[in-house]
């Protein structure tokens, strides 16, 4: 446990909760929270605050995370039933715990719940409970849980009635969210109260919370080698508290008639601070296959249960099953890197650069590789010691890398681009049975700012129908993508590991030569979530819509390629077009256009909510195994609730791209993004189109990245995703398919729902466009037979 403990680079920001704990561990609480479900005999009676200190919104992710909750119990008649009651001034029974004996319609019926309003009265509700007992329990020898959502901002005093229900030996959980007041929630929970606290704000860190709590002795036991860990954690409230500001010279009236006298009064003011509670969080973990990193140069694992796993590779690795390099580079050109040797880059700077090359085309470069490769180097005289063709083999070409010396003169780069635009490609030679007209890609790796004019030279190059790729760290970003003509040839790192990171990246741009689409031909299901509230204002609003219009000019939109969703959102999120609606860019176009300004305020949070419950859905046309992106293009109101929602889309394999115009507190828009890399802060409306090269760019490398093929879970109707090499099978109960989307036939022979039939039960990343359409078709027959 020592090595996660407060690693603050690995904080977890639950909204108001923070687990201290390292990135891995929180992987695991999030996938053991998924997997775990309580299928013991169990009475759940939900109790959701539906008063106005809550608000509308915040009720409806109250809805959406005990929905969520209903994931990890097994819901039947004769092991959990699921009850609710909503309170406000009073409780209103919503439905008894007899009244649906599914998880389908229970969620179901949770969903069509209507906020109430009114004060909050939770002493009020636990005197019904004491009062009326668990509406349509059972007898009591089956164990009763209480589930409590609120802010525990309540009217009246909760600790004489939440003694009595807990001395019902009732087991009391108490969920916060928004701000919630956590000590009066303390008050309400049973003991210990650090195993019965709970926060919304992400659905599979409390489920696993609650299946923790509850796994012994209730629930069944836990999977071999999986158990209860304690983890320190911290939880904040929002407190208004009053601070004296100083005293100050006032005057007041005195004994002696019409006279006042100066005296010094306090000056009082309020203000809004976090106030914290550190505890403890149990959670439980389970062993996976992947904790000894078996993949190799950036594989990614994917355990396959608890003893079997397989890596999904990295462009130009998969040699085997643990990615080892692979020896050939899929495409035809004529390369030649161009690497900087003046004094601006350092001895350093360019023994840097040669371990990179070496690297890289140990990876990329074979035996049968139809590529050659050229070196060259300049400072104030440009030399190309390694000509195109000259190798035959990759060790001869290792050791002539080696042999390359640091010169150390000025750094002319116009200069070496025109030499090479002229000379560099002269030696190849031309055989009968050897293309010749392959594509000239010239690779400058440099890290110091050009002392003469690259403009004209690069001009000049690319007249030369030379393909230029650019590589320096981050200050060059400007020189670069002046050499290259194009943000999306240019390739910056952020410190000298970094470099070696690109190398995936440097293999896709090479190859994209004679590919107008470039990266946009990967498959890809893009949702643009637009803020149109009355903070971006109707002038504004018109920029971002442009913006979005000309992003999808970028894709080839179709049901193979890309998929495109639209949503906007004031303080609610409405879906303009969803990923199926639209085949081909002339709609897509036309549709945005008609896209009208909402106004009112904004909420990101219940925007991000609507695009992972409503917009990347298998029902709404998102594809299995296609990688998938949210763009959120805000002015940053509206953030504060979007933290969670935007976790949760992560946690099942969604990438969100935070797009922020304008000033707002940035520890806020990184919490939302997840990471610095996924944010992009643009000071002003108008310079929005100068980032959208960049902003493509980030979504593509999203496109190519590999795919968990259960994220987000493509199974239907509760069905269960079971990965596999490459593929993955949906099973199903009471459901039949391959994604549980057709009601199993009742009749004489029921058929198994363990395992659809082996012809359809398996799905590879290359068949499941092809199942999509036919998905689209079926689904659109059922919908009109209702």
């Amino acid at each position: 446990m020592d090595d996660y403990l407060f690693d603050p680079a690995a904080l977890l920001v639950l909204g108001i909760q923070q687990i201290h704990v390292g990135q891995e561990m929180i992987g695991k609480i999030s996938a053991a929270g998924q997997l775990m479900q309580c299928s013991a005999s169990l009475d759940v009676l939900f109790l959701l605050d539906g008063s106005y200190s809550i608000g509308r919104g915040t009720f409806e992710r109250s809805k959406h995370f005990a929905g969520k909750l209903c994931d990890a119990l097994d819901i039947h008649p004769d092991r959990v039933r699921v009850g609710m009651i909503q309170f406000s001034s009073t409780p209103h029974l919503e439905f008894p715990l007899d009244s649906y004996l599914t998880k389908q319609e229970v969620k179901e019926r949770i969903k069509r719940t209507v906020f109430r309003g009114g004060s909050t009265e939770i002493g009020r509700a636990l005197k019904y409970i004491l009062h009326k007992g668990f509406p349509g329990g059972r007898n009591a020898s089956v164990p009763e849980v209480l589930i409590i959502i609120s802010d525990g901002k309540s009217q009246g005093s909760t600790a004489m009635p939440a003694m009595q229900v807990k001395e019902r030996h009732i087991t009391v959980f108490a969920v916060g969210i928004k701000f919630p007041r956590w000590e009066e929630l303390h008050v309400l929970a049973s003991e210990p109260p650090e195993r019965h606290l709970l926060f919304a704000g992400d659905a599979d860190d409390a489920a696993n919370g609650l299946y923790s709590t509850l796994s012994d002795p209730v629930c069944t036991a836990t999977a071999p080698g999986c158990k209860v860990e304690s983890h320190p954690c911290e939880r904040r409230t929002l407190e208004t508290v009053k601070e004296l500001a100083g005293s100050y010279v006032c005057w007041r009236g005195s004994k002696q008639p019409n006279a006042v006298q100066a005296s010094l009064c306090p000056f009082i003011r309020w203000k809004r601070v976090m106030i914290k509670h550190p505890s403890r969080c149990f959670r439980t973990v389970c062993p996976d296959p992947c904790d000894s990193q078996p993949c190799q140069n950036g594989g990614t694992c994917v355990p396959e249960g608890l003893d079997r796993y397989h890596c999904l590779c990295l462009l130009g690795y998969g040699g085997d099953i643990h990615c080892a390099a692979k020896l050939s580079l899929e495409c035809s050109v004529d390369l030649l890197f161009l690497v900087d040797s003046s004094a601006g880059v350092t001895l350093e700077g360019f023994l840097r650069f040669k371990a990179f090359l070496k690297r890289f085309l140990q990876a990329v470069v074979g035996q049968d590789s139809p590529m050659s490769v050229g070196v060259a180097q300049y400072d104030d005289d440009v030399k190309i010691p390694i000509e195109l063709s000259q190798h035959k083999d990759t060790f001869s070409l290792m050791k002539s890398i080696d042999a390359l010396n640091f010169s150390g003169g000025r750094t002319l780069t116009g200069r070496a681009l025109q030499y090479i635009a002229q000379h560099g490609f002269r030696s190849i030679p031309v055989f009968a049975d050897v293309q010749d007209d392959l594509p000239h890609v010239v690779v400058l790796l440099t890290d110091s700012k050009s002392q003469d004019s690259v403009a004209e030279a690069a001009k000049y190059a690319k007249d030369q129908n030379l393909f230029l790729i650019g590589i320096g760290s981050s200050f060059m970003r400007a020189e670069l993508t002046t050499v290259t003509g194009n943000p999306q040839q240019t390739i910056v790192y952020s410190d000298p590991q970094d470099l070696f990171n690109r190398m995936p990246e440097l293999q896709r741009k090479i190859c994209s030569v004679g590919n107008p689409e470039g990266c946009q031909a990967q498959s890809l299901d893009l949702a643009f979530a637009v803020d149109a509230s009355s903070g971006v204002g109707p002038e504004n609003f018109l920029h971002l819509r442009r913006f979005v219009r000309s992003s999808c000019l970028h894709f080839v939109i179709n049901r193979d390629v890309t998929q495109i969703a639209l949503v906007i959102y004031g303080s609610t999120a409405h879906t303009v077009f969803a990923l199926d609606t639209h085949t081909s860019t002339s709609a897509v176009l036309q549709a945005i256009d008609q896209v009208p300004f909402l106004g009112d305020s904004a909420s990101a949070g219940s925007a991000l909510l609507h695009v992972y419950s409503d917009v990347m859905t298998v029902q709404k046309g998102a594809r299995p195994g296609v990688n998938k992106v949210v763009v959120l293009l805000t002015n940053g109101g509206g953030m504060q609730d979007a933290a969670a929602q935007a976790q949760q889309l992560r946690h099942n394999g969604i990438l969100v791209f935070v797009v922020v115009i304008g000033d707002t507190e940035r520890d806020t828009l990184l919490r939302v993004a997840g990471s610095p890399t996924y944010l992009v802060h643009i000071s002003s409306y108008e310079d929005l189109q100068y980032y959208q090269g960049l902003i493509i760019e980030r979504i593509c490398e999203e496109a190519r990245s590999p795919v968990n093929l259960c994220k987000p879970n493509p199974c239907m109707n509760q069905g269960v995703c079971i990965l596999g090499p490459g593929s993955y099978r949906c099973e199903c109960h009471g459901w039949e398919g391959p994604h549980c989307e057709t009601r199993a036939l009742r009749g004489d022979s029921p058929r198994s729902p363990a395992l659809p039939p082996r012809s359809h039960g398996q799905w590879s990343p290359r068949g499941l466009q092809h199942f999509s359409r036919a998905l689209q078709h079926s689904k659109r027959q059922m919908d009109q037979r209702h």
